[in-house]
Order: C-alpha cells, then structure tokens, then sequence
C-alpha cells in the first residue's frame, strides 16, 4: 500500500481508502481522529467513482488529490447514517467545483423501504416511528429532503450570486431490484440466489450490485467494479452471504466491512434493552474479521482488504489476526491508503 496526497492520472485502476471507520459516531480514545468515516473511492484513468459518503468525505477527497469534477457516481450501498452523512456536503460544496457543461454526477443507491421495520423483541413499550408521514424514504427522495433543507442558502446563492443549483449538478436515482426473486423488506430481504445485476455503465467501468444481509435495513447491496484490467468489490455492510461471494467471484480486490463481536459484548454487557437489542443487532448484521476471510476465500478473492472497522480504534491486531487463514493478499489499510488492482497492478497489492 501507498500513501498520497496527490493522485496523477494513472493508467491503473485503483481504489482510494478515503475513510475506513464504520458506526454513526466520533470515535474517541487513543486513535481518535485517524479514522474517517466510510467512503472509497475507484479510480479508473482520470476518472473517480465514490462508493458511500461518511462523514469527512469532502475534506478527505481533498487530500487524497481527487478533485470533484473527476466524479462521474455515487454509491451508496445502503441508507444508514454512517454511509450517508455527507452526502449534503458533498453536493452543496462540490458544485462549486464542477463545470457548468460536466455531466450530472449521478448519486445511485437503494429505494423506499416500502415498510417499516419490526420492533425489535427487546422493547417494553413499542417505540413509535419518526416522520411517520414519510418513514422510508429512498435515495432520490433523501437527497430532495436535504437539499429542500438548504433552500435558504441555496436560493441566496442562486438568485443573487447567480450561482447553479446542486440539482442540475448531482442527480439521484433509486435502484431498482429485479422482479421475480422474491424480494421482501421483511419478509425475504435478502433472497438466496441473487444474480449480480448491473447499476451502472459507462466506457471505463461496469457497475453490478447484489443484495446483502444487513438487517433490519432493506435494501443493502455491495457492488462490484469491473474495469478492462481487473475488478474491485466493496460489501456494503453485510453479515456473511452468499449473494456477496457469488458477486465477488474471482474478483482481484475485496473490500469488506469487519467488526469486533468482543468489543460489542463488552460495551453493551449489563445494560438494559437497548443495549441487549444493540448485541442482537451487530451480532446478526456485520462480519468478524475472521469470517470476511472465509468469505473472500470462498469468491477466490485474489486480495482482502478490511474497512468500515468497528470500533474505529481498536488496535491492527483485532484485525491482523485472521491474516493467516486468508489465501490471498490481506490487507488492513488505513485512510487515504491506494489500493492498485487487476492484471497491469498486481505487484501493487501486498500484504500489510
């Protein structure tokens, strides 16, 4: 792995580790701050794909070298705020940057619900939903709301500084799951089966998602970048999956979400009801380090590399220690690291 502030144009697909945190918080402690929130960027000749946009996004961009008008699309797997929190930011900051003849960045991520949750078996008294008026909003309907939000500044800006619209620069878009396999936001959120669908197309790079298990959010995919050199999957945040595996098959660089079960159990022993419904949720949602191995093992991954890392700051070991089960490359990259990928790049991937 190598570090940079600078990106030239490279004729090497790759992928930029822009913030390698998971979870809607400040992570505090020792690590403190060295962390970002989730976003990675692909990067194919001079042109960059986003995949999530976690809190620090813009500014890690930033530093990477990766200017905003190198965005053809944003990715998001699933809505949860985590993989969301900057995306405003990023549209209400990034048009500035952005040509007035560039093409709409395109923000492509999961639609309504369509439903509730269940309440979790854990409650006393059942909680009641926020905005009920509108509780599942997808993408398209998301970034509406938070540039609706805006609507001072915005029309500040448009009408006396003539300045454009983030809706003429970005435009979202829900993805729609194919029919007949028997998709359900409750019922069957992640069907057995799924066949890699694809989200995405242009010259450089093909874009194919699948659902995955994340519960109770409905839907979550991963997504898979395939490029003329070589292929980079990120998981989204899942617990282990076979739509994942048969999305990663032979992929040449895995990136998947990793969490620590001993940290979950020891920071919510004892506790009351949200706290036991907090174990049963990471517990049936996310992925141990060592079962991100047997998953890329599984797809013959030619390289893992773990990110979305709760907590944020616990030591390399808690991740490290799964390294010798895994037989490919295996890598725990911090932020702002390059990750090369595929035929022309392989002598770019080894192990941390």
């Amino acid at each position: 792995m190598t570090h940079t502030t600078s990106l030239p144009v490279d004729p090497r697909p790759r992928v930029v580790t822009l913030g390698t945190a998971g979870g809607p918080r400040w992570w505090s402690g020792e690590d403190a701050g060295k962390r970002a929130g989730i976003a990675t960027a692909v990067l194919v000749g001079d042109r960059a794909y986003l995949v999530d946009a976690g809190h620090g996004v813009g500014r890690q961009l930033n530093l990477a070298g990766i200017p905003i008008s190198s965005l053809r699309a944003v990715f998001l797997t699933h809505l949860h705020s985590d993989h969301t929190v900057d995306l405003a930011s990023l549209a209400l900051f990034g048009m500035f940057a952005l040509a007035e003849d560039q093409p709409a960045i395109r923000i492509v991520g999961p639609g309504d619900r369509g439903a509730l949750p269940p309440v979790a078996p854990r409650a006393v008294v059942p909680p009641s939903p926020v905005f009920p008026e509108q509780p599942t909003p997808g993408t398209a309907a998301m970034f509406q709301h938070l540039m609706a939000a805006h609507a001072t500044d915005l029309n500040d800006r448009v009408l006396d500084a003539l300045r454009p619209s983030p809706l003429d620069r970005f435009r979202a878009e829900d993805i729609r799951i194919p029919e007949g396999i028997g998709y359900h936001p409750n019922d069957n959120p992640t069907p057995d089966g799924v066949q890699p669908f694809e989200v995405y197309a242009d010259e450089l790079v093909t874009v194919t998602a699948t659902l995955v298990r994340h519960p109770p959010i409905a839907p979550a995919f991963a997504f898979r970048f395939d490029t003329a050199h070589g292929s980079a999957t990120i998981s989204g945040d899942t617990a282990p999956c076979e739509n994942l595996v048969r999305l990663a098959r032979d992929t040449d660089l895995l990136l998947h979400e990793a969490i620590d079960f001993d940290w979950v159990h020891r920071t919510y022993a004892g506790g009351g009801p949200t706290a036991q419904a907090s174990i049963d949720h990471h517990t049936k949602s996310h992925t141990s380090p060592e079962q991100a191995v047997d998953i890329a093992n599984a797809a013959g991954a030619r390289a893992l590399a773990l990110h979305h890392l709760v907590p944020g700051t616990a030591p390399r070991s808690v991740w490290e220690a799964a390294a010798a089960r895994c037989r490919g490359a295996f890598l725990v990259p911090d932020d702002l690291d390059v990750l090369p990928f595929g035929a022309i790049s392989r002598e770019g991937v080894v192990a941390s």
